[in-house]
């Protein structure tokens, strides 16, 4: 009976297991219930792992809904984290199973968002199984006492470094799962009070309990590290830390604001900054991080699955009287239809005599039900008492097995001590005959004294024989005596205590004999027991032998079998080796000649493509195109690097005529590309001059020929191996040098380096107006201080036209930057913003110039001001430093013009900077004229004293000064003439645009500097109102003058 009642138990048990587990994991938007999750925890302790909650976990369909998934990684991280220790076993069998999920769910897309979140819990899952199954000695719910996390740790630096590794992965794990649920709720409509907020927010509760403890271990773990390793090994360890501590501090901030933790979890607070690990006494200021879950009864709630009326008929009021029947309007004007009587009448009828029918049978049903409850109630007073006596039993059963364990540990302890015995008892046999051999040592001393004795009593004799035979000698006698007598006595005594000490280790010896004896009794009782024992092994032993041998007869007897069988393998397998190289042979054999046809087809092709370049050379119709050297350069460059891999595609199919692919990507790679440097070459001789244009020419038709010469010995069996690209390499670096030598000169600077270029020159111009505005600034503050009247009117305007004049600048390098990066976005296509930069280096070039000029000349402008402010300058200074800067920004202007769309946005607010410049440059130039009138005083010209010779002397000195001032005027233009026409020279402008744009600026038109594109330069515009942009030259060192001292 009692074994009937433990299966039913046993039986109730794993179904309200099942029960919960099924009530658990649903695909219900809601959060996992606090019960359920118990009772399944609590049923793993009781079955001492997780058999039942896997059994019910592999049937369900995680593939099919993101909710269920997420729900099962929720319980099953409870089971993890609370369950019995076994559990963890239990789940690394079932390893892929979860990878699996979290790899399906990564990549699908649910509309719920749950798929993500699943794919990075299942990941935390499985760090956190790897990681507790490597470390054994830390639970999984990461709580361990400081002396047990210091001995997981150990010693050794290497296991340190690497468990310190391990922790912070488990932190991102952990930080992942609660970022990306926080972000799907700020990104969505769900909050923390509504049933799809805290689906999503339950599993947090773990999470917050983890990262508490991993926090405190990596905090451990780095001082730790820093107390044995130098501070810059540990940087990248700091700086991973910092990450997290920031991370999960913000995520503990958010966690403690809402509504749904602060019931169920106390989070901690986290300190404001991290630990300073460079500094080992912060470890005594770090406070270990405490989550304190509430211990608040859950209220009961109805189980589920408990019976429910079908209907509710406790409230249903008793009709007291009969109802009254209501009079009708529509009856007292017609007349009651179908004589009197309705249908509704028996439809009430029927339904009342329906629903006595369903009072009886519910009755009758709660009448069963109360004799179901009080049989349950038994079983469950039997059950009990049953548990309770199972209980006592368990009890007893673990009493036992302490005992058992005890007697075991002691019959060890028995069995250590007979070694030890043993062990002794040897070295007791040592010690008595050591002790004999002393023994009889002692004996034959012992004779030898008692020897001595005698001999001094016998000459004791004859000493006092010799007394009374001599009185001369008798006080020497006498003397002899008294000493004889003394040496005697004190013989006695030294004999005498020599007999007692051996008297004593005798006796010592002897009891030492008897202690030795009595152990020899017990060891050999011992050992009498023990060679019994040995007998029954013995004979055990014996059978195993005889079963031993007949094993290995039947052995032998397989092995003869096997052997037979393997020989008619081996001729099996010999003929069936013989067919098979033979059919390899053949294979073989069609292999190479269907790759060499392949080769053939794609030499073909190859020659059709070449060909038909060559064809373009001498078409009439091709004469119209046109390329750049530097795009030519590109194509040749390109040519020879398909020339190398030709060669190595060749070298490894004479190696491996099987596989022939890599050479037909080559050829076709290296047909193509030669067929484009040759019809590149000719659309540069076009724009070439006559010689290098016929050079040019004639090395691409040498260039065709060449590689029409290769592809035919690479068609041909008997010359394929004697095939070498190097006459080809020969003629496209031939192709190469011509090219570079047509590339226009001046560019100092990398292709590579272009694109870094352009951003740091605007940056720099940006930088050197910001500085000229602020020292603007500091000028007006002390000219305020410093002048005062007129002064300081003539200068306060001048510096504010100054000022309005760099915001205005300010605004233009904006805007150039904002279309320079739409220019930049628009035609790079595929290519990156460096490749753009260094395929179109000349309008970089132009761009960088520009910059250069515009910041060079605001920091000009600044120190002419300043000169002007002190009165050590001039005011020509500060109306040429506008000119020059109108002149800059106007350079800027075309440069980043050239490229860009006519329709664009940006260019017209780049044109609307441009004119606002102008103004600006125009109102400093009037003001810089209108102080210079106020503050030089003009003398007076009266000439009314002077005679007629003084007049006509002053009127010659004047006129020869006019003269001098005129030529020194010529001279100096001719001067800045001949610097410009140098200056352009030097960046490869032509000299007639050059003679242009001098005689233009000669006659005080402005013309802006160059814009260079890609192609050749275009000729001047034959409008003189219109000069061609002309590049001014690079000043490298003038941009970056060190800005001038505040003033005193």
């Amino acid at each position: 009976m009692s074994k009937h009642l433990d299966v039913l138990l046993q039986r109730g048990r794993e179904e309200g297991q099942l029960s919960s587990i099924s009530k658990a994991i649903n695909s219900t938007e809601t959060p996992v219930k606090e019960k359920h999750a118990r009772r399944i925890i609590l049923g793993t302790h009781r079955e001492k792992g997780a058999f039942t909650f896997w059994s019910y976990a592999l049937g369900l369909p995680l593939h099919s809904s993101a909710i269920l998934s997420w729900k099962f990684c929720h319980v099953l991280h409870k089971v993890l984290r609370d369950g019995h220790q076994n559990s963890l076993q239990d789940c690394m069998r079932h390893h892929s199973s979860i990878v699996e999920t979290g790899v399906m769910w990564g990549n699908l897309r649910d509309r719920h968002g749950y798929g993500q979140l699943v794919s990075l819990y299942a990941k935390l899952l499985i760090t956190k199984m790897e990681f507790h199954t490597k470390h054994a000695e830390i639970r999984t719910n990461l709580e361990a006492t400081d002396e047990v996390f210091e001995r997981t740790v150990g010693t050794d630096i290497n296991n340190v470094f690497q468990l310190t590794v391990e922790v912070f992965d488990y932190m991102d794990a952990e930080l992942r799962v609660a970022e990306g649920v926080l972000r799907q709720l700020n990104t969505s409509i769900a909050i923390s009070t509504m049933t799809s907020g805290q689906c999503r927010l339950a599993p947090l509760i773990q999470v917050i309990q983890d990262c508490s403890h991993l926090y405190h271990y990596s905090v451990k773990l780095l001082f730790k590290l820093h107390a044995c390793l130098p501070a810059d090994t540990l940087q990248g360890h700091r700086d991973r830390f910092l990450d997290q501590f920031h991370s999960l501090k913000t995520f503990f901030n958010k966690a403690r604001d809402m509504l749904y933790f602060k019931r169920l979890i106390q989070i901690p607070r986290l300190p404001d900054s991290p630990p300073n690990f460079l500094r080992a006494s912060a470890l005594a200021e770090h406070v270990k991080p405490m989550v304190v879950i509430p211990d608040e009864e859950e209220p009961e709630e109805p189980e589920d699955d408990d019976p429910e009326p079908l209907i509710d008929v406790s409230e249903a009021p008793q009709p007291s009287m009969a109802p009254q029947p209501q009079v009708d309007i529509f009856d007292q004007a017609f007349g009651p239809p179908n004589n009197g009587f309705d249908d509704r009448d028996l439809q009430i009828e029927s339904l009342k005599r329906e629903l006595e029918l369903l009072r009886a049978e519910l009755e009758r049903i709660k009448g069963e039900a109360q004799r179901y409850i009080t049989q349950l109630k038994s079983q469950i007073n039997s059950l009990e008492a049953e548990l309770e006596e199972q209980r006592v039993q368990k009890q007893r059963a673990l009493l036992e097995n302490e005992q058992l364990r005890m007697e075991l540990e002691a019959t060890r302890r028995r069995n250590a001590e007979h070694e030890s015995q043993q062990s002794l008892f040897s070295e007791a046999e040592k010690r008595s005959q050591a002790t004999e051999q002393r023994y009889t040592k002692l004996k034959e001393k012992h004779a030898e004294l008692v020897s001595n004795h005698a001999e001094l009593l016998r000459k004791s004799a004859d000493t006092v024989k010799m007394l009374s035979a001599t009185q001369q000698t008798q006080e020497e006698v006498e003397r002899t005596k008294q000493q004889l007598a003394f040496e005697v006595e004190r013989v006695r005594q030294e004999a005498d205590m020599k007999m007692e000490e051996q008297k004593f280790e005798m006796d010592k010896l002897r009891r030492e004999m008897e202690e030795k004896n009595a152990e020899m009794a017990r060891i050999r009782s011992a050992l009498e027991t023990n060679t019994k024992a040995d007998q029954e092994k013995s004979s055990s032993l014996a059978a195993l032998q005889v079963e031993k041998e007949r094993l290995m007869r039947s052995v032998s007897e397989k092995e003869a079998e096997l052997s037979a069988a393997r020989h008619a393998h081996q001729l099996k397998e010999s003929s069936l080796q013989q067919e098979r190289l033979n059919r390899e042979e053949h294979l073989q054999q069609k292999l190479l000649e269907e790759q060499f046809s392949l080769l053939q087809g794609t030499v073909t092709e190859a020659e059709s493509i070449i060909q038909d370049a060559l064809a373009k050379l001498d078409d009439p119709l091709h004469i119209r195109c046109t390329s750049s050297p530097d795009y030519l350069v590109s194509r040749a460059e390109a040519t020879l690097g398909s020339i190398d891999k030709v060669k190595a595609g060749h070298s490894d199919y004479l190696k491996n005529m099987n596989d022939a692919s890599g050479l037909l990507r080559a050829l076709t790679q290296f047909s193509h590309l030669t067929a484009d440097t040759i019809i590149n070459g000719s659309a540069t001789a076009h724009m070439a001059p006559t010689d290098h244009a016929d050079r040019l020419t004639e090395n691409c038709r040498g260039c065709a020929n060449k590689s029409l010469e290769f592809l035919r010995e690479l068609k041909s069996k008997a010359s394929l191996r004697s095939a070498d690209p190097a006459a080809i390499r020969a003629v496209v670096q031939k192709i190469l040098r011509l090219a570079q030598d047509l590339r226009p000169k001046g560019a100092d600077v990398g292709k590579e380096e272009l694109g870094d270029l352009v951003d740091k020159e605007m940056a720099s111009t940006s930088a050197a107006i910001e500085e000229a505005v602020r020292r603007i600034d500091e000028m007006m503050n002390q000219a305020r201080r410093d002048t005062e009247g007129v002064k300081l009117e003539v200068n306060e305007r001048i510096l504010f036209s100054c000022t309005d004049l760099m915001q205005a600048i300010r605004m233009l390098v904006i805007a150039s930057t904002d279309l320079q990066k739409e220019i930049v976005e628009g035609e790079r296509g595929a290519a990156t913003i460096k490749e753009f930069y260094a395929r179109n280096s000349r309008w970089t070039e132009g761009l960088i110039s520009a910059a250069k000029a515009v910041g060079w000349g605001a920091t000009q402008m600044v120190d002419s001001a300043d000169k002007v402010v002190l009165h050590t300058g001039k005011y020509e200074e500060l109306i040429v430093c506008s000119h020059e800067i109108a002149a800059s920004t106007a350079q800027l202007v075309a440069a980043s013009k050239v490229k860009a769309d006519r329709n664009s946005k940006k260019l017209g607010s780049l044109q609307q900077a441009s004119r606002h410049v102008n103004e600006m440059a125009a109102k400093v130039v009037a003001s810089t004229k209108t102080g210079q009138e106020q503050v030089e005083e003009k003398d007076t010209m009266d000439f009314s004293g002077m005679s007629l010779i003084k007049l006509k002397k002053e009127e010659m000195e004047s006129q020869v000064k006019v003269l001098e001032l005129e030529s020194q005027l010529e001279s100096e233009r001719l001067r800045l003439g001949e610097l410009r026409k140098k200056h352009y020279e030097h960046y490869g402008v032509p000299l007639d645009t050059a003679a242009a744009a001098t005689a233009a600026q000669d006659n005080g038109l402005r013309a802006p500097s160059p814009s260079p594109a890609p192609g050749p330069a275009a000729p001047p515009s034959p409008k003189p109102s219109k000069p061609a942009l002309l590049k001014k030259p690079a000043l490298a060192s003038k941009p970056h003058l060190p800005p001038k001292a505040g003033f005193r």
